[in-house]
């Protein structure tokens, strides 16, 4: 596998005897990430170059984390060095998303200016705190700006130059 890796889990312990992981989900596509038949790749964070290609067998929601079953590990003390380690997957394991629809990673680092052209900062976290997400604009001055994605705030977003512009409702800035 090559090119670029993207967080989609965090290991944080294992579940049983059998081989079972816990699994806190980084990623929108939790039912398609850890579905069976997913391949990821763990990932050492204390090493990114030590990384093991796995499949997954089946998983569950239990708790806010995803019990995970990996093919071929059968037994806690197989999977139990793995604690603490990332789940990845490649571009090439990427599905193309619908038109208005962007990873995170496409998203933190734009620059976000204003319809009236004013350049307010630029997007360094995304939270998805209930009904929408909403990108946090840290500033060079000043506090962060909390701007609720949807379509009265975000006007247009262009990827390919990190380039978000948008219109601001009375309020958002104090």
């Amino acid at each position: 596998m090559s090119g670029k890796r993207y967080n989609v889990g965090k290991v944080v312990n294992t579940h049983g005897i059998r081989g079972e992981l816990k699994v806190v989900s980084q990623t929108d596509f939790p039912e398609e990430r850890f579905g069976k038949g997913s391949r990821l790749l763990l990932t050492n964070p204390g090493n990114e170059a030590e990384e093991l290609p796995v499949v997954v067998e089946g998983a569950r929601l239990h708790k806010n984390v995803y019990i995970v079953k990996l093919k071929g590990y059968d037994n806690i003390n197989e999977v139990l060095p793995y604690k603490g380690w990332q789940l990845k997957v490649t571009d090439e394991e990427r599905k193309p998303l619908a038109e208005g629809e962007y990873y995170y990673d496409q998203i933190i680092g734009c620059r976000v200016v204003t319809d009236e052209g004013e350049e307010l900062g630029t997007i360094g976290e995304i939270l998805a705190p209930g009904a929408n997400h909403v990108w946090v604009v840290e500033r060079p001055k000043g506090k962060p700006v909390l701007l609720p994605v949807i379509d009265d705030v975000v006007l247009d977003v262009d990827v390919e130059a990190k380039l978000v512009r948008v219109h601001l409702m009375e309020g958002l800035i104090d």
